[in-house]
């Protein structure tokens, strides 16, 4: 799996992590750790581009989860509170404005609607649209 990152403009700057490979439980701590890195050097919207990443594990998801944990907490001086966002996505009101996914493969796109995460994550087709959502 290789990484590659780029910044747009949206209304804000929005840090595309750009995955070439399958994002599985062999690659995703070195995905997740390079997501931390960003984070942790000042990006706060995060957008996965899945394009050339036709598979995408369990492990994959988790590293979503931890990373969507991680600009929440980072971006809490919002008015929404922790109870008030678990309500949002338990009704479908809620999506995360901090991160989104691009370019999920078929299969993917199966696991990440089975597992609830379209409960709290956009996805898109592409990318120029995604970043515009920012």
């Amino acid at each position: 799996m290789e990484i590659k990152v780029s910044t747009e403009n949206g209304r804000v700057p929005v840090t595309i992590i750009h995955v070439d490979g399958n994002l599985d439980s062999a690659a995703y701590k070195a995905f997740q750790a390079k997501a931390e890195e960003l984070i942790k050097n000042g990006a706060r919207h995060i957008l996965i581009d899945l394009a050339h990443s036709p598979f995408v594990s369990s492990a994959g998801f988790r590293a979503f989860n931890s990373i969507f944990r991680e600009l929440n907490a980072l971006n809490s001086d919002s008015s929404l509170s922790d109870e008030d966002m678990k309500k949002g996505i338990s009704t479908g009101t809620y999506k995360s404005p901090y991160l989104k996914l691009a370019n999920l493969s078929n299969e993917s796109r199966l696991v990440f609607t089975t597992t609830g995460f379209d409960m709290f994550l956009e996805l898109y087709d592409d990318v120029k649209t995604a970043v515009a959502s920012f």
